[in-house]
Order: structure tokens, then C-alpha cells, then sequence
């Protein structure tokens, strides 16, 4: 089949008359691709040639050698402007009293009147030095050609006595002018030699000061940050200076901050202490400017540390006890990241622990100093995400306490996976399991313990007891226990109906004065799993990586979070193991309200090893992994018998007469737990001539209406 071909062009041949004008070139517009003329596909037009000149030209300009070499040149002319701005600077500096002039300004910016007033009388010595040294420039051109007279003079008839000894040396008169002619020669060859280098002098000199100029402003880095190249904008690891910190400071998006500096003549340099080495980073105080408030510079830590060429977490902000004074703690890049060393506990075999004086090993703080802990008399709480190192936290110090072997342990794991195994045969009690009845049992433990503290509290006054830990690790697992006990009282919750939670905070009101102690390990802290009452208690607040600024304020309070301290801020997981704490317990730098500390790793080889040697310091003790609630008392009918045939009995003597009973089942009772008992059967006490008495026709009557569910019983 035959196709109709339209061609683009007209031919010679296809022209009716050669004689016509030529047509006009056609329009250059976008042409729809037409067919060809044997295959039918279509023929595309030609790309007019000042589009295919603007697309090289934009390729050329945007090619990375072209960016690259646009950047060199600006940077090496930044480096040449920067550094004749730096010399010129340094000469008027050098020349003037500018540099008195603003440091006063800095010094008054600062309100610290008295460096304004130093320095005022430092610019007044040096501008009368420069008046004297200008004063004798007035009067140096005579001295000059007084000395210069003189010179010459002694010169030449220094060489005529020189000539005249070396004539009578030769016996030859003409050397009498011998020396003087050397000396006329020697001035010869040295106007000659600076003539013939004058010339190279002079077309070389401008280059090697224009080469003098650059290598100040590529020392400086005086170009844009952009045109830098990629090894100098990328300072990981660089060294903090003065600068750097006053730059990132300046640039950190406070106006008042930012103005400060600009108007401060040393460019903010004022504001800095001097840099202090510190552990594995430098530490440095920086008084802020009038208008600006330290929480505004706290507000900004990642912006500070991304300034710093550093990561947020290599940057520790606190407030230092001078006013209007921010500390900042800089790590050297990547140093958080190294292991510290192994702790004492493992290394030093013969280490014993003293629970009154000593202070137990736990770790290092950031500046690389051993951080230890003093649990004397003090109440703990560790708290933190899951799989972040509580509970090696917790142990450690429990590992040193066992050292000292009159302390007494009551320990309740309700994670149950064997953490704490290595205490069996240490402690008195023992419970591992994360069951309701392993909460149970943890709560009849604590109780225990709250009646061992009654206990020493109703002693004759001067005795001495023993300290007695009383731990519960994963503590969340009792507060969020929904079971009740006979009479309906929760174990569980975060109320006062709650037996945990009272037994808790009983040993916190009154435990401290008979050395009974409560440690608790609980993770993910909300007020539900840790009520604001149980976790203000705790003398020692320490705490992991937590994922909020409110469970930041939950686990250590808002003072120290208002300080500083800022455990929502660690790595989960690259952290793990450094906490936060919060105590008098440990030395912390004044002003501070917290301490960041790096933990020893103990692991559980080495924990059985160090509770292997506390073993071998004690008797032998037997310890209990249950409860023992031993034979069940009827309450109701032990009062009954007690009361005998007499018509009423004191309250008092009643508890006399229980305990005489049965010292096991009543011995810690209170005139509470009496009337409790009484109440609920219906026989309460009562006042008869003013004091509290228990009557036996109301306890017989009780006996004999209630019903076998009402019975009241108590356990020995």
C-alpha cells in the first residue's frame, strides 16, 4: 500500500517557479514528529542549538567540579580578606587602647564592675607608656645624629689605630688606611647585593604578604561554613575553645543571647570561665548576659550539642550556685560510647563494706572520678525503661552491703528469672517469682518487716539493731496486683486501702530511726505503678533511660529535673547502665542537684563469687523462700480466754494477755490490730471511767451470734 509523503522541506525540483523569493525560515515552535518516509516511525525534530547551549551551560555551572572549584575560590578569598582583617586587627590592637576599651564594655555588659575598673586602670598605664614612647621620638632624631656622629667617628679611629699597627707590623705606610678601605668595600658589596635583590625583593614582597594574610585566615577559618571543605565543616572531635562555645552560644535562637554577644566588644568572650579538663570531656561556666534566664539555655541542649559539633547526649547542662550561671559539661566526641573498667567488687578480693561509714563502689561520674554511695540510713528507689541495667544497678550495691555481715536482707524479686539467686543462704527471705501469690508473699514479707520496725521503735531507748534491707525488685508488679485477701483489702494499687502500698510507706515515715530500710526497683514509672508518696520517700532516687521529661520528674522529682538532670534524655540501650541520681548519698558538685554516673557491670559469675566471700564473713543463714504463717489462731476466742470471768480488762492488759498467749501471733500486736478484731466482730471497746476496756458479755455475745465466715483469726 502506497503512503503520502509530506515533506519537510520543499525540494529544487518540487518549486513551480526558481524565479520566486526565497520563503521565510520557518518559526522555531515545537513541531509534532512526523512519520518517516519508509519505516512509517516517527522523525524527531532537531533541538534548536540555543537550547542545547543553555543546557550545557546549566550542566557545567551545576557539575559538583564546578561547585567544588566555585567553593575554593571563595573560601581561599575568605581566607585572604579574613586573614588581612585578623592582621589588621591585631595591629590596631597593638598600636591603641581598643582592647581596654572593650573588655570594660564586656567586664560593665557582664555587671562585674570590678574587672571594668582593672582593666580601666590597665588601658590608663598603657596610654601613659605610649604618650612617653611618642615623647621620646620628639627628641630622637638629635640623639640619633649625636650617636650616629660618635659611631662614626669612634668607628674610624678605631680602624686608623688598626691600620696604624698593622704599618708598623708590614713597615709598610700604605696599610695605614688598609682597614678603613676594607670597610669602604664592604659597604660597596652591600649596596650593590641590595640593588641587584631590590628588584625581586619588591615584586616577591607583596605576594609572600598576600601568602602571610592567607594562612592567617585558613588558621582562623575566616570563610563561610558553606565553602569549607568537607574534613574542616565535619569538626568531629574538634576541640572546644573559647570561640566555639561563644559561637554556639551565639547560635543557638535566643535573640537577647544573641544581641548580647554581638554588642559585648570581645565578642562574648567574657562570658566564659576558663576550660576545664574533666574525665573524659572539658567542663566550662558561662555567666549569661542581663535578660537571659538559664532555662532558656537548658531548653536548647540538642541545639547547643548540634553547635558543638557534638551528639545531645555528649552535652550535660546544670546550674552551677553562682547567678545567672549555665555549666556546660562537653565529652570528647565518641568517649561515652567506651566501657569503663571493672569495679572494685570483682578486682579487690579482700574489699569489705562498712554500712555506717563506707560508701559503696557503684561507677564513675562523667568527668572519669570514682562515684560511691553511701547507704547509710537512706531509703533507695531505681527506676528506668526495661533492659536498661536496673536491676545490675540495684544489685551491686546490695553485693557491697552484703560485705558487711551484720546487715540483715529481706528480698522479694518479682521478676523471678534467677537475678537475684546468688543471695539464697544470705538472705533472711527470698521470693522469686512474678506470680499474684509471689506478691503475696512479697507483701506479708514487708509487713513482717514493718512489725520488726514496731518493734525496735517500742524498745528501751539506746538499743542498737541491726541494719535490715528490706529490697523488692520490679516493685511495679505488687503496686499493679489486682488480688484481695479475705477481708477485701487489696494487696496491690496506689491508695491508702492498698497493704503494700501502706506497708511501703510506714517504713518510710518511721524505718530510717531503726535502721529498716526500703530499696525498690521499678521500671516505666507512671503514678499508678509508683505513687508520688512511695517515690518522694526514697532518700536515693536514681534512674535509667526514661522516655519522658514527666517520668524523668516522677523518678527523681522536680527539683532535680529543674537542675539539670535529664534522664529522658540517655539512649535506651546504648546507655544502658548510666543513671541519674539524685542524693545526698553521693558527692555532688555545688549547685548541682544531680549526678550522672557510668555503673560497674557485674555479672552474675561475679556476683556469685562476691556473695560466695560474704557467705564465708556470717555464720550461716538459713533462708526462707516462703512465708511460714505457721497454726492458725481463732483472734475472737484467744480474747475470750484471756478475758476469763473478769467482767471488763484494759485494752492494754488484754495485748499483755495475748502476747503471754501466744507471743508469735500477738506479739506485734498494736491496740489497732485489738480493736480491728473487735470491731468486726461487734464487741468493740469501750470507755469505762475514762480508760479503754474490752467487756466479756460483749465478746460472748460475739462468740456465740457469729457465723463460721465471720470468724476472726490471726496467724502465727
Amino acid at each position: 500500500m502506497t503512503q503520502n509523503v509530506v515533506p519537510l522541506f520543499k525540494t529544487p525540483a518540487a518549486e513551480e517557479d526558481p524565479t520566486a523569493p526565497a520563503p521565510a525560515p520557518p518559526a522555531l515552535e515545537p513541531v509534532p514528529d512526523l512519520p518517516d518516509a519508509t519505516s512509517g516511525t516517527p522523525v524527531a525534530r532537531p533541538v534548536p542549538l540555543w537550547i542545547r547551549t543553555g543546557r550545557a551551560a546549566r550542566t557545567v555551572a551545576t557539575h559538583e567540579r564546578t561547585r567544588a572549584a566555585g567553593r575554593g575560590v571563595v573560601r581561599h578569598g575568605s581566607y585572604v580578606l579574613g586573614g588581612t582583617r585578623i592582621v589588621a586587627k591585631r595591629a590596631w590592637d597593638g598600636r591603641t587602647a581598643a582592647r581596654y576599651e572593650r573588655m570594660i564594655r564586656a567586664a560593665e555588659a557582664a555587671g562585674n564592675y570590678e574587672a571594668a575598673a582593672e582593666w580601666e586602670q590597665r588601658g590608663a598605664a598603657f596610654r601613659a607608656a605610649r604618650h612617653k614612647r611618642r615623647m621620646d621620638l620628639i627628641s630622637s632624631p638629635e640623639r640619633i645624629a649625636k650617636n650616629a656622629a660618635y659611631g662614626a667617628g669612634g668607628t674610624i679611629g678605631g680602624l686608623l689605630v688598626v691600620g696604624v699597627a698593622l704599618a708598623i707590623a708590614t713597615k709598610d705606610p700604605a696599610d695605614v688606611v688598609t682597614p678603613l678601605m676594607a670597610l669602604v668595600d664592604l659597604v660597596h658589596f652591600l649596596v650593590t647585593l641590595v640593588t641587584v635583590l631590590w628588584g625581586p625583593l619588591v615584586a616577591v614582597g607583596p605576594w609572600a604578604a598576600l601568602a602571610g594574610v592567607w594562612a592567617v585566615g585558613r588558621h582562623r577559618q575566616a570563610a563561610p561554613n558553606w565553602a569549607l571543605p568537607a574534613q574542616a565543616r565535619s569538626s568531629e572531635g574538634e576541640p572546644i575553645t573559647p570561640s566555639i562555645v561563644v559561637k554556639a552560644l551565639r547560635d543557638l535562637g535566643v535573640p537577647a543571647l544573641r544581641n548580647a554577644i554581638k554588642e559585648m566588644g570581645d565578642a562574648g568572650a567574657s562570658m566564659l570561665g576558663p576550660i576545664r579538663i574533666a574525665g573524659c570531656g572539658v567542663e566550662v561556666d558561662v555567666t549569661l548576659p542581663s535578660g537571659v534566664s538559664t532555662n532558656e539555655v537548658q531548653g536548647k541542649r540538642r541545639k547547643l550539642a548540634e553547635n558543638l559539633s557534638r551528639h545531645e547526649h555528649e552535652v550535660f547542662i546544670t546550674i552551677p550556685a553562682a547567678a545567672r550561671t549555665v555549666r556546660l559539661w562537653v565529652a570528647d566526641s565518641g568517649a561515652l560510647d567506651e566501657p569503663i573498667g571493672p569495679s572494685p567488687l570483682i578486682t579487690d578480693e579482700t574489699m569489705t563494706a562498712d554500712y555506717k561509714t563506707g560508701r559503696a563502689p557503684w561507677g564513675q561520674d562523667l568527668r572519669g572520678d570514682a562515684a560511691a554511695l553511701s547507704l547509710y540510713q537512706r531509703h533507695l528507689l531505681v527506676t528506668g525503661l526495661s533492659n536498661q541495667g536496673k536491676t545490675v544497678a540495684l544489685r551491686s550495691l546490695a553485693l557491697w552491703l552484703a560485705l558487711d555481715k551484720s546487715v540483715q536482707f529481706l528480698m522479694g524479686d518479682l521478676k523471678g528469672v534467677g537475678d537475684w539467686a546468688m543471695f539464697d543462704g544470705l538472705a533472711h527471705i527470698l521470693i522469686q517469682g512474678p506470680t499474684d501469690d509471689h506478691v503475696v508473699q512479697v507483701v506479708e514479707m514487708v509487713e513482717g518487716a514493718v512489725e520488726e520496725m514496731n518493734r525496735r521503735i517500742q524498745a528501751p531507748p539506746g538499743s542498737i539493731f541491726p541494719p535490715l534491707i528490706v529490697l523488692v525488685d520490679e516493685a511495679q508488679v505488687a503496686f499493679m496486683c489486682p488480688v484481695k485477701d479475705e477481708e477485701g483489702r487489696p494487696y496491690g494499687g496506689a491508695k491508702a486501702t492498698s497493704r503494700y502500698f501502706m506497708a511501703v510507706r510506714k517504713i518510710h515515715n518511721q524505718g530510717r530511726a531503726v535502721n529498716v530500710l526500703m530499696w525498690q526497683g521499678t521500671q516505666d514509672p507512671t503514678n499508678e505503678n509508683l505513687p508520688k508518696l512511695v517515690r518522694e520517700g526514697a532518700h536515693t532516687r536514681a534512674s535509667l533511660a526514661l522516655g519522658t521529661e514527666s517520668q524523668a520528674r516522677m523518678a527523681l522529682g522536680d527539683k532535680a529535673v529543674d537542675g539539670g538532670a535529664a534522664p529522658n534524655l540517655l539512649r535506651p540501650g546504648l546507655d544502658r547502665g548510666t543513671l541519674v541520681v539524685a542524693s545526698d548519698g553521693i558527692p555532688i558538685p555545688a549547685g548541682q542537684s544531680s549526678l550522672t554516673v557510668r555503673t560497674h557491670y557485674v555479672d552474675d559469675d561475679a556476683a556469685t563469687a562476691i556473695t560466695d566471700r560474704a557467705k564465708a564473713l556470717r555464720d550461716g543463714v538459713t533462708t526462707l523462700t516462703v512465708i511460714d504463717h505457721g497454726q492458725t489462731r481463732d483472734a475472737l476466742a484467744d480474747i475470750a480466754t484471756v478475758l476469763g470471768d473478769t467482767p471488763r480488762v484494759l485494752t492494754a492488759d488484754v495485748l499483755k494477755r495475748l502476747t503471754a498467749l501466744d507471743a508469735d501471733a500477738y506479739g506485734g500486736w498494736t491496740n489497732g490490730d485489738l480493736k480491728r478484731v473487735l470491731e468486726d466482730a461487734g464487741a468493740e471497746p469501750y470507755k469505762s471511767d475514762g480508760r479503754m476496756v474490752v467487756g466479756r458479755e460483749r465478746v460472748h455475745r460475739a462468740l456465740t451470734n457469729r457465723t463460721e465466715d465471720g470468724s476472726a483469726s490471726t496467724a502465727t
